[in-house]
């Protein structure tokens, strides 16, 4: 298990990452999520160790990465946003470098290599400089040096960074198979990509957590209201008029003549919307119109995301306080003021 605490970074006066805590458990995909500035990178440069924290601690598998780097460091593979690749050496030099670097033991490096190189299916460019190979290539060298020495936990910052469609259903496959040996935490711009492999997701924004759930326990969370949208065949006026009477409806917030007698209507619900649906669809048949469509709108991942990260922060109790505190500048400018109307008088 991987251990975060009060993690904190400043730069400067400017906080990048605010005190944040959570746990990555063992064989869990943990989608990290947010707007670019939020403090994703920051976070995970920290707890691979390449960045010092200001505050705070990571403990991986019972080592912390301060106190004890180099045994923290031994189950970490770290792919960054931009691959730590060197353009000059071939890809096969290279993970063997990498390899070394990693202290896998000589006898396993070139089995060790092969089977990275199979799993990311860049064989056929083994003895290519990687300056000559495309983005997609160079993202999946990176990836495959992440993976040398078999870590158990698994750092990926946008992973699929310039892979064809293709490519990202190879790689999304990879990290899902990844969890029966590894935990991963996972950061990527593409929320239906996190949708597809994560166990559960931390959403920050502007160095605070604003979320940690699984996917399915946010969308329900979100699904304060429902829209149905119905396209029928028949009278307009007869089908508005039973969608608008239906118990449960609140209101019919629009409707679309697409000719031939065919509309579509925008529904907000309010209540059981299966039940809504049997009722219209059973009042509707009675009176002679048709229901070519039907379908509810639920909240997904992507209306979560933007309506936590447009959220207002919520504060800390120390925050709190500090904010209910006179402000310093303004007692001595009320102090000042005093003394200058005594000296007047």
């Amino acid at each position: 298990m991987i251990n975060i605490e009060n993690l904190t970074k400043y730069y400067g006066s400017n906080r990048a990452v605010n005190h944040i805590s959570f746990t990555i458990n063992d064989n869990e995909i943990l989608g990290f999520l947010g707007p670019n500035g939020a403090g994703k990178s920051t976070t995970m440069n920290m707890i691979a160790g390449y960045l010092p924290m200001s505050d705070g601690t990571v403990t991986i598998y019972g080592a912390d990465i301060t106190k004890d780097p180099v045994k923290a460091k031994r189950n970490i593979g770290y792919l960054p946003e931009i691959p730590p690749v060197y353009p000059d050496m071939k890809v096969k030099e290279y993970l063997s470098f990498c390899a070394g670097l990693k202290r896998v033991p000589r006898g396993e490096r070139k089995s060790e290599i092969e089977r990275v190189m199979g799993l990311l299916k860049i064989k056929d460019v083994s003895g290519k400089l990687i300056r000559n190979l495309s983005k997609g290539y160079k993202q999946r060298v990176g990836f495959a040096q992440a993976l040398l020495g078999n870590p158990k936990f698994l750092i990926l910052d946008e992973p699929t960074v310039g892979l064809d469609p293709n490519q990202v259903a190879e790689v999304r496959a990879i990290i899902k198979d990844l969890k029966k040996e590894h935990s991963v935490i996972f950061s990527s711009h593409i929320l239906s990509e996190v949708s597809a492999v994560c166990d559960r997701v931390i959403i920050i924004n502007k160095g605070d957590i604003r979320a940690i759930d699984t996917i399915e326990n946010l969308e329900k969370s979100f699904a304060t209201s429902l829209v149905l949208h119905i396209k029928v065949k028949g009278d307009k006026d007869l089908a508005a008029s039973i969608i608008g009477m239906t118990k449960g409806v609140k209101e019919i917030k629009k409707i679309e003549d697409e000719g031939s007698s065919i509309f579509s209507f925008t529904v907000d619900l309010e209540g059981d919307s299966d039940a809504v649906r049997d009722a219209i669809m059973s009042d509707c048949l009675k009176n002679g119109i048709s229901i070519l469509e039907m379908f509810t709108d639920k909240p997904n991942l992507e209306n979560v995301f933007i309506e936590l990260i447009n959220r207002p922060a919520k504060k800390n109790g120390l925050q709190e306080l500090l904010d209910e505190m006179p402000d310093e500048s303004e007692k001595t400018a009320e102090t000042t003021e005093t003394t200058e109307t005594k000296e007047e008088e």
